[in-house]
C-alpha cells in the first residue's frame, strides 16, 4: 500500500522525496463513469498514446491540473504533451520490467550528439529525452477502475528518480536495496509520479479490468531544436 501524506507534510515535500505521492478521489463516480463512456469505444490493443486528439481528453487535463492536490506537484509553466490509455484485464495482460519513462513524443526527428533512443510510434517521433528534461516532467495517472494486488499495479522505488537516467542492473541493485512500494489504488484516485522514478508491473491475477489514463506534464519548451508532438 502507498503510505499516505502526513499530516506535517505536503505533497509537494512527499513528491520531492520520493517521486511518488498518492491523491484519493480526485475524480468523482458520477464524472468518472462519463469519462469511461469516452474511453469504452476505444480500440486498441494494449494502449494508445494520443488521446489528447479528444476534446474530453484535453478538457480532463485541465480538470486535473487545476485540482488542489495535483497542483502543488506541477510548476504554473508546465503543460499537458501526452494522455496514453493503459488497460489490463483476463485477454489483455502484460508486464513490465523494472525500468524509468526516458522517451518523449516530439514534432521531428533532429540530429544530434545529445539525442538518442529515437523510435515511430502511432504517427509520432520519439527520443530519449536528456536529463535535464525529465527532471521537470511529471506523469498523472488517474484510475478509471479499483486496482489491488491481484491487478497488476505499478511497483515504485521511493527517491529513485533523483539519480538521473540508471541502468538497468543499477536499478535492480537500488529496488533490492531500497525496496520497491505496491501501489494499489480505489477508481477515481490519481498516483503522481516522476518520470525518472524506477517503477515495474506484474500481469494481472484477477478478473477485473485495470484502466489507466496515464497524462504527462512538461516543460513549455525543449532544447536542441526539438517541439512536442503535441501539447495543450
Amino acid at each position: 500500500m502507498l503510505t499516505p501524506v502526513s499530516t506535517n507534510e505536503t505533497i509537494a515535500q512527499q513528491f520531492a522525496r520520493d517521486g511518488f505521492v498518492f491523491c484519493e478521489s480526485v475524480i468523482a463516480k458520477r464524472h468518472l463513469d462519463t469519462i469511461c463512456s469516452h474511453v469504452e469505444p476505444i480500440d486498441f490493443a494494449v494502449g494508445t498514446r494520443n488521446l489528447l486528439t479528444h476534446s474530453w481528453c484535453r478538457d480532463l487535463a485541465a480538470e486535473l491540473r487545476m485540482h488542489p492536490d495535483i497542483s502543488q506537484a506541477l510548476a504554473p509553466t508546465q503543460v499537458v504533451v501526452q494522455c496514453t490509455l493503459f488497460e489490463k484485464r483476463s485477454d489483455r495482460n502484460w508486464l513490465v520490467s523494472l525500468h524509468q519513462d526516458l522517451g518523449i513524443p516530439v514534432r521531428g526527428r533532429i540530429e544530434h550528439p545529445a539525442l538518442q533512443g529515437w523510435s515511430y510510434k502511432e504517427g509520432s517521433w520519439f527520443v530519449q529525452a536528456p536529463p535535464g528534461v525529465l527532471e521537470q516532467m511529471v506523469a498523472v495517472r488517474l484510475h478509471l477502475d479499483d486496482c489491488g494486488a491481484d491487478d497488476g499495479p505499478l511497483r515504485v522505488v521511493p527517491g529513485s528518480h533523483v539519480q538521473g537516467k540508471i541502468a538497468i542492473h543499477e536499478g535492480i541493485a537500488m529496488r533490492d536495496r531500497l525496496d520497491d512500494r505496491i501501489c494499489t489504488v480505489s477508481a477515481g484516485d490519481v498516483l503522481l509520479m516522476r518520470p525518472l522514478l524506477l517503477h515495474a508491473s506484474s500481469k494481472s491475477r484477477g478478473t477485473t479490468r485495470r484502466r489507466v489514463l496515464h497524462f504527462v506534464f512538461g516543460p513549455p519548451e525543449l532544447p536542441f531544436g526539438l517541439a512536442w508532438h503535441n501539447k495543450v
